[in-house]
């Protein structure tokens, strides 16, 4: 078995390898921090986040970096609407980054660079490529990247440069595919830019949203790395302008490996707020779903294919994950039990784990790694039925979900609920009723408990509490 990639540089999948063997350099691209992240980032941080997590499984020790975007045409311009300083305006969504990571399982990287910690490196490279004739001073006095000058420029978006119009040039961060130009590395001060401003060769200013990139990713994992990633959306043109002002810059290949995930779509259709379709984490989170079933549902499409959200999925992502946490509750039940099915589980775990392993060296396919999963438990689960388990070999299956789940990182096989005092007491008083033939007490105890998010199994060793997820 070997690790493969889609490589969007190439338009083929290729095999993994390496600038330094056993360890990858990684950049992630990070939140614009302007407003809370909806569930199209968040399908980018948790393809990312597999990504990370199927790279450690397969031995690599990882250097992640994902860069926060604290100035850009947007953060300067909300935070000048609420008359706040870009400082303080971007430090309230830099904190909710953090807290909705948390809440979906996403490990951190092991770097988080901010724009406007990195200005000095900046500016060095723009230096560097005036000085080399790939930059010019525009009449508006801020400095431009001559894509005419930079002969590899549309590898990555696979443009045809015959025929496009030289000379166009763009200042804004963002723009339409439409619009092979010129580009800002560094933007003149002007009077919206408010207190915006750094000292420059070229005077005040502030960077170009490419330019960012191309300085945090090389000071932090170095002019060539092996990883970069994003959506679908920003290959062009900003992975575009970061390949080109890099590479122009240090004269060395940027990046080995492109991967972009596709789009997630909300009931077939983009996702705009004039549809009333958009949606934060903190939307859903108010809705009463949990983070755990938000990734489960995100992460559940391959990473290149189109996610369809809709409120249907999510709620059947809940029915999944409650038949998972009652299987572990049942395996480990069987902890205290006899040793028995020994080497039926070994011969079932190897071959799980060859299926698992092989899909997610595949391009991380994601979708047939679950499959393997799925199939192991309805064989644990007839093994169990049958009686076929106990002791160390119950164990041992546990000890390989744990495994697996350092890339999916949401079957939470240590998950333990701590039954409320008052559930408790309900389902004593239930129990009581059941004993008196007071059947009308009883269900209604029973819808109580219900409403609180718990529910009674019967087991053949008496009832059990378990949490509705």
């Amino acid at each position: 078995m070997s690790l493969k990639f889609y490589n969007t540089l190439t338009r083929t999948l290729e095999e993994f390898k390496s600038i330094e063997p056993g360890k990858v350099g990684l950049y992630t691209c990070g939140p614009t921090v302007y407003n809370y992240a909806h569930i199209g980032n968040f399908r980018a941080y948790i393809f990312e986040d597999i990504l990370r997590r199927t790279l450690k499984y397969c031995g690599y020790q990882v250097t992640q970096v994902m860069n926060l975007t604290d100035v850009d045409d947007k953060t300067i311009r909300d935070s000048r609407e609420r008359g706040m300083d870009l400082d303080s305006f971007t430090s309230e969504y830099k904190k909710a980054f953090f807290n909705d990571i948390e809440t979906l399982g996403i490990e951190k990287a092991e770097h988080y660079p901010e724009a406007t910690k990195h200005i000095g490196g900046m500016i060095k490279i723009i230096e560097s490529l005036i000085d080399k004739g790939f930059a010019y001073i525009g009449d508006d006095s801020s400095v431009y990247f001559s894509i005419e000058k930079f002969p590899n420029y549309g590898c990555l978006a696979h443009i045809d440069m015959e025929g496009q119009r030289p000379g166009a040039r763009v200042s804004a961060d963002e723009y339409g595919k439409e619009s092979v130009a010129d580009f800002a590395l560094w933007k003149h001060w002007v009077e919206d830019d408010g207190d915006v401003f750094w000292e420059s060769p070229w005077g005040r200013g502030r960077p170009g949203w490419h330019i960012e990139c191309s300085a945090m990713s090389m000071t932090l994992l170095g002019n060539h790395f092996d990883i970069h990633t994003g959506g679908i959306d920003n290959m062009f043109p900003h992975h575009e302008d970061e390949i080109a002002q890099s590479e122009a810059s240090t004269g060395e290949k940027f990046v080995n490996y492109w991967l972009h995930c596709s789009h997630l779509i909300v009931n077939g259709e983009k996702m705009s707020k004039s549809l009333g379709n958009f949606h934060t984490l903190r939307d859903l989170i108010d809705k009463g779903y949990s983070g755990r079933e938000i990734r489960w549902l995100i992460m559940s499409a391959h990473y290149r294919q189109h996610l369809n959200f809709t409120f249907d999925g999510l709620s059947g992502t809940r029915s999944v994950l409650q038949r998972i946490d009652e299987f572990f509750i049942r395996l480990k039940e069987l902890l205290k039990e006899s040793d028995q099915g020994d080497d039926k589980v070994k011969e079932l775990i190897a071959d799980t784990e060859f299926r698992f392993r092989s899909s997610i060296e595949d391009d991380l396919n994601i979708s047939a790694a679950l499959a393997s999963f799925f199939d192991f438990m309805k064989e644990v689960n007839k093994l169990m039925d049958a009686k076929k388990i106990g002791g160390a070999a119950a164990e041992d299956l546990l000890n390989f979900c744990r495994n697996i789940d350092t890339v999916f990182g949401a079957l939470q096989v240590e998950k333990e609920d701590e039954v409320p005092a008052d559930i408790l007491q309900m389902v004593e008083d239930r129990i009581q009723a059941r004993t008196d033939r007071d059947f009308a007490t009883a269900d209604r105890l029973r819808d109580e408990i219900t409403a609180k998010g718990w529910k009674i199994e019967d087991t053949a060793k008496g009832h059990r509490v378990v949490r509705i997820n």
